[in-house]
């Protein structure tokens, strides 16, 4: 890569070249940050010096070499052409010169004058035949004799034909000769020329000779940003950039940073002075720039003037790194004992200066210790605040090294739940690695109240009920000591101990004081959301249900607790027959929990999600709501809770024709204890209903008669659960027994009534397959009706609605009604459904439908009550059955189906294109 920007420099230093040629000596001195490419610049300039006629002398400072006397001085001379006897004096002078100087730290000050007189005299006289150019880089790194020998040369160069050009750092700290060099180049005769740091524009030109113009100009301006211009950053940026195009990482446009510009990084803090680098390890390790000073042991002004060495070059910027692998390149370069040990007197200094609990927290992580007096309640307080802000996994760093830390027992385990409930909210399955420390824990008096609930409902998610039993035989014993507190979290367990692990809830009694009204919103959220979910599977849905749902979750949001109400509100809605309402609650809090990076939550929610779009008819959703709950949460992790994850899947993929996909879902072993829980029940359904789609009628009904006994057992015998019946009775029917299904489908029927349409349209569709064919058609179309909340539902009874007119002769009926269904059944992508409609849809009459031109925009012309009629038409209804439906006459309904008939120029409702005016008959 070329120089960039340095044009003006350049041309500075020809005239100056053009001007000791002329034999008029001068004096330069080039500055800029660390890395600005100071020494590419004299490089360059070097090289065009033979072109002007004159002779180049270079020499490089190091700060290594700085106890090295006059080694930058020897460089020079023994760069210069001299013959045979000059170069022995010249190498005699030099270790004579090595040996005058006096050991102490100031005895190059000292240096013999008659020596350094005859050192520069040697270049002086070579000057005289053949114009000389000194170039020194790094002369701030330079050895102090050397700058002795570098001044002396300067105060001479002006009555030579020589150049002498100077770099180093802008804010240099060398020896206090070096002054007098920067104050040469500030005479007359000589110049000061500043290397900035490059603009934008001067960035894209930078990275145009690696990269396409178009991310040359869509990369500059961020990677000015990174780089703040520094040359050597930018060359970092531009090889991380070409890396990860290489290998097909980022795509185009999009600026990376990674291991060339972390390498850039350090790299330039080799090359400044040990100050800056030590305050960007200061910096990297505490962003508070307040206790940098104490934690480096430097003043302020010394610091300050660090920090706005950094900044110029590119490192920092107000006071922080300008990307986060800049800081932890500059982590890694400290040794792990040192790193510790700042670690720990920032922790200190920040603790003691006021800084927040995450700052103080950070920094004792970075330390490993925390032995402070006020360690851990730092690291607690810090944990909690992650905790609220959804920051789980920097939570439990510090909760489990304040465990580490903390002697007390009761704490100790305290810290412990917290830990466990955080844990939670990512994975349940790491929480099995905290169950036995939590286990002894109780047993030793340390786990009290709320916090050996939330052990128990970590057991009972893991399946291990034999130990769950003895947490709740353990606060059987103590309930009447439990706080307010422990008694609101009590309330809140037993309701839903009664919805999902029903055996337990008769295990666990209730304290004999009365319980008060939860102390806060969150617990009176939880509480009232635990009790409706609990009436709705026990007693049935109410319609004030619905109203108070809505208002907990209009109010919720994913924090640590709120989980519980989010989730008892969703299913309260869901097996309630709201599932309207509840795809629209849990789409906004599914997408709550992915900002909130919980995936635990996102996977729970998008089970229910699942089961919402089950019983919407959606199965393509399901499945795809089901496989994301499993993908972001692995099916160990998920416990005896995977019927929750599954059992949609399955029935959605059995719906579908899909029956691989059902079946390796059920060749996945589950938890035995499943069985013993809500999950279970919902497991035998789908199972069941795999087996009977596969003709296993058998299998099917024994599962579903066990759905119905633990049902029954548990008290949990409503419609919206299960409807174990309505299943039950189709497998007996598919094994020719009307007889047996005949009292199921009717118990079924009261038991649902008015509150469950959904449930009462799936008896009622089999109510008709047991009765006269002549009755079926009224039967059928209750049920069509009940069922437009499931499209799923929905298409099997129009199915059997056309089979019934077409086994009554009723062909043009039944075809009208075939194409509806068949439109539905798409929507769902049922196969079998589509299958079984077969080729109905041209079964009808003899006559070919007539051509229907323009129909979309006819249809647009009907008027709503027009569209209305057209609907019931469409859908086989008689015109007295309109009439009655509408609230109309038969001689109304006759005249707005002449208007429909003539706008839409067809001649019979078997025509009536149901599909175009479909939707927006539903709005009106």
């Amino acid at each position: 890569m070329g120089l960039v920007e340095r044009d003006e420099v350049l041309a500075a230093l020809d005239g100056l070249l053009v001007a000791a040629v002329a034999g008029k000596g001068r004096i330069a001195t080039v500055t800029g940050s660390a890395a600005t490419g100071k020494t590419a610049l004299l490089n360059t300039f070097a090289d065009r010096v033979v072109d002007r006629n004159a002779l180049p002398l270079t020499a490089v400072g190091s700060r290594a070499e700085r106890d090295l006397p006059l080694g930058v001085f020897g460089q020079l001379l023994m760069d210069a052409p001299l013959v045979a006897r000059e170069s022995r004096r010249a190498m005699d002078l030099l270790h004579e010169g090595v040996q005058s100087i006096p050991a102490d730290p100031g005895g190059a000050a000292r240096l013999d004058p008659q020596i350094v007189h005859a050192l520069c005299a040697i270049l002086l006289d070579l000057s005289q035949r053949c114009p000389l150019v000194i170039v020194v880089d790094d002369v701030d790194q330079a050895d102090p004799a050397s700058i002795v020998c570098l001044s002396y040369l300067a105060r001479r160069a002006r009555f030579a034909p020589m150049l002498a050009v100077f770099s180093h750092a802008t804010h240099p700290r060398p020896h206090e000769l070096a002054a007098e060099l920067e104050a040469w180049s500030r005479t007359p005769h000589g110049a000061h020329l500043e290397l900035a740091a490059l603009s934008p524009g001067g960035v894209r030109r930078l990275a145009a000779d690696s990269l396409p113009d178009g991310d040359a100009d869509r990369l500059a301006p961020r990677w000015h940003q990174l780089s703040g211009g520094n040359p050597l950053l930018v060359t970092g940026l531009i090889a991380d950039q070409r890396q990860v195009a290489a290998e097909g990482g980022a795509p185009d446009g999009v600026p990376v940073a990674g291991g060339h510009y972390a390498q850039a990084v350090v790299a330039l803090l080799h090359r400044s002075d040990p100050l800056p680098a030590q305050v960007a390890r200061g910096v990297a390790l505490l962003p508070e720039t307040s206790l940098l000073g104490q934690l480096l042991g430097v003043d302020a002004v010394q610091l300050g003037q660090a920090l706005r060495e950094l900044t110029a070059a590119g490192v920092l910027r107000d006071g922080d790194f300008r990307h986060p692998v800049a800081r932890e390149a500059v982590l890694a370069e400290i040794p792990d004992a040192e790193r510790r040990a700042m670690h720990r007197r920032a922790a200190v200094l920040a603790h003691y200066g006021g800084a927040g609990a995450r700052v103080v927290a950070d920094q004792l992580l970075g330390a490993g210790r925390a032995d402070e007096p006020w360690a851990v309640a730092v690291l607690e307080e810090a944990a909690r605040q992650d905790l609220r802000d959804g920051w789980v996994d920097a939570a439990i760093g510090y909760l489990r090294l304040a465990w580490q830390n903390c002697p007390d027992g009761p704490r100790r385990a305290k810290i412990m739940t917290t830990m466990l409930r955080a844990a939670w909210r990512i994975n349940p399955g790491t929480s099995t690695a905290y169950l036995p420390e939590l286990t002894a824990a109780l047993r030793h008096g340390f786990l009290l109240g709320d916090d050996a609930l939330t052990l128990a409902r970590a057991l009972l998610w893991d399946g291990r009920f034999a130990s769950a039993r003895d947490v709740i035989e353990h606060l059987n014993g103590v309930l009447d000591e439990l706080d307010e507190d422990g008694r609101t979290e009590l309330a809140i367990a037993r309701p839903l101990l009664q919805c999902t692990y029903p055996e337990f809830f008769t295990l666990l009694r209730e304290p004999s004081r009365q319980q008060p009204a939860a102390a806060t919103v969150g617990a009176s959220h939880r509480l009232e959301a635990a009790q409706a979910l609990a009436t709705v599977l026990s007693r049935g849905p109410a319609e004030e249900v619905s109203v108070a749902m809505q208002r907990i979750l209009h109010n919720s949001r994913l924090d640590e607790m709120s989980l519980d109400a989010v989730e008892s509100a969703l299913l309260t809605l869901t097996y309630g027959g709201w599932s309207g309402q509840a795809a629209s609650w849990c789409d906004r809090f599914v997408e709550e929990a992915v900002t909130r990076r919980a995936p635990s939550r996102l996977a729970r929610l998008s089970a229910i999600r699942a089961e919402v779009s089950l019983r919407t008819g959606d199965l393509p959703g399901a499945v795809r709501h089901a496989r994301f709950a499993l993908d972001t949460m692995p099916a160990p992790s998920w416990g005896v809770a995977i019927g929750a994850a599954v059992a949609p899947l399955i029935v959605a993929a059995t719906a579908m024709g899909r029956y691989d996909l059902a079946r390796d879902q059920l060749d996945r072993p589950v938890p035995e204890e499943m069985f013993e829980t809500r999950y279970g029940v919902h497991y035998l359904q789908a199972r069941g209903r795999y087996s009977m789609a596969v003709g296993q009628h058998q299998l099917a009904l024994r599962d579903f008669e066990r759905c119905g006994e633990l049902a029954g057992r548990w008290r949990l015998d409503v419609p919206g659960l299960v409807p174990w019946r309505v299943d039950a009775a189709e497998a007996l029917l598919q094994l020719g027994q009307p007889g047996r299904a005949r009292p199921l489908i009717e118990e079924q029927l009261q038991r649902c009534g008015r509150i469950n349409p959904r449930v009462r349209g799936m008896a009622m569709r089999l109510y008709a397959a047991i009765s006269r064919p002549e009755h079926r058609p009224t039967y059928l179309r209750q049920a069509a009706d009940l069922q437009l909340v499931d499209q799923y539902e929905h298409a099997r009874a129009l199915i059997d609605l056309s089979e019934a007119y077409l086994a009554l002769g009723e062909t043009r009926r039944a075809s009208m009604i075939a194409r509806r269904a068949r439109a539905v059944a798409e929507k769902t992508e049922a196969e079998p459904l589509r299958a079984k409609l077969g080729g109905r849809l041209t079964e009808a009459s003899g006559e070919p439908r007539p051509a229907l031109p323009n129909l979309a925009s006819a249809a647009l012309a009907l008027s709503d009550a027009e569209r209305r009629v057209a609907v019931l038409a469409a859908d086989g209804y008689t015109n007295r059955e309109i009439a009655a439906k509408l609230y109309i006459t038969v001689s109304t309904v006759e005249q707005h189906l002449t208007k429909v008939y003539r706008k839409l120029r067809v001649n019979r409702r078997t025509d009536l294109p149901t599909h175009l005016f479909r939707e927006p008959a539903a709005a009106g």
